[in-house]
């Protein structure tokens, strides 16, 4: 069997109408576009798989793995979960305008509709222009007709919850809630695999033909999560060289991991290990390779490397596994 090793894979550019340059500006990736708005770091979703770009399986897809070394790479247990399907979709996204109101389907109705995963996410700002918003949930009780009424009415911003962010700003999002980035803000975004969205208000704007996008009411309304909680703001640590907890549901589990000096790892989580790298430069060492990781890039851990460690003079990390 061949041995694993810590994977990097070439970036997966998508342009969008409300994308700008912060991603080729802030991090490096390779685009003259004007219009980037994702960078999709890891995936497997059909159309747009990921491809190796480092080490000897260097122009291997990521699905070609997975489909070789199921449980070496993903472990046992997720295995046993989801088959040869890769559970988690990793990206950047930069917002130089706001993004649709929108919100996504649960595993049951996605399995049902689409085929797909359902797409619960987290958030984890990265850079953010001074007064820059995300909209998560409402800001008041709402039932479907109250909400029906206000798009209707074109009134739906009125009832929805704007939190203005900073760098380091971190949210939760269930499938069913409603949401959308804004304009200004660049973000690292971790989610189920699926790029399933039910757009449901796009800000009355159109293309350069005079079209407005597709719009999904008709199918978001039985998504649609209308109680109100108030507990998508994330609160973590940020103790040095500590794994600290940001989100854990059934889905993956997020973490905090600042790297100050050197930092050994056993991994214990019987799953795959993504890295992503939200501020400064770390270098990862196994026993028979070494690779190093900056601002804006990611790296998976094979659940079969279990030992390496984390070198870095000060390194904030996005620690994710399932």
């Amino acid at each position: 069997m061949t041995k694993l090793y810590p994977l990097k894979f070439h970036p997966i550019l998508i342009d969008k109408i409300w994308g700008g340059e912060k991603l080729s500006r802030y991090i490096n990736k390779k685009s003259d576009s004007k219009e980037l708005g994702e960078s999709w770091e890891i995936s497997t979703v059909p159309g747009d798989v990921s491809v190796v770009s480092n080490g000897r399986l260097k122009g291997t897809s990521l699905q070609e793995l997975i489909n070789q070394y199921p449980i070496e790479i993903l472990g046992d247990h997720n295995f046993k979960r989801f088959g040869k399907e890769f559970p988690l979709l990793i990206k950047f996204i930069d917002a130089k305008r706001d993004l649709s109101i929108q919100l996504h389907p649960d595993d049951r109705l996605a399995k049902e509709r689409h085929g797909s995963f359902g797409k619960t996410e987290m958030w984890y700002v990265m850079q953010a222009d001074e007064g820059s918003n995300l909209i998560i949930g409402f800001n008041d009780k709402v039932d479907k007709d109250t909400y029906l009424y206000h798009l209707e009415n074109k009134t739906l911003t009125s009832i929805l919850n704007f939190d203005e962010v900073e760098e380091g700003s971190a949210y939760f999002i269930e499938a069913g809630r409603v949401h959308a980035i804004g304009a200004g803000v660049m973000l690292a975004e971790i989610q189920q695999t699926s790029d399933v969205t039910y757009r449901v208000y796009d800000w009355d704007r159109v293309d350069t033909n005079g079209n407005e996008r597709e719009l999904h009411n008709d199918i978001a309304i039985h998504a649609f999560k209308f109680d109100l909680k108030d507990d998508f703001r994330v609160e973590y640590g940020d103790s040095p060289n500590e794994s600290n907890e940001m989100v854990s549901c059934p889905f993956f589990t997020t973490n905090f991991l600042p790297i100050q000096g050197e930092l050994s790892r056993n991994n214990t989580y019987g799953s795959f290990i993504i890295y992503m790298c939200v501020n400064g430069e770390v270098e990862i060492i196994t026993e028979d390779f070494r690779e190093t990781i900056s601002k804006g890039e990611t790296i998976l851990i094979p659940a079969s490397v279990k030992d390496f460690n984390l070198i870095s003079n000060n390194a904030n990390l996005l620690e994710v596994y399932v």
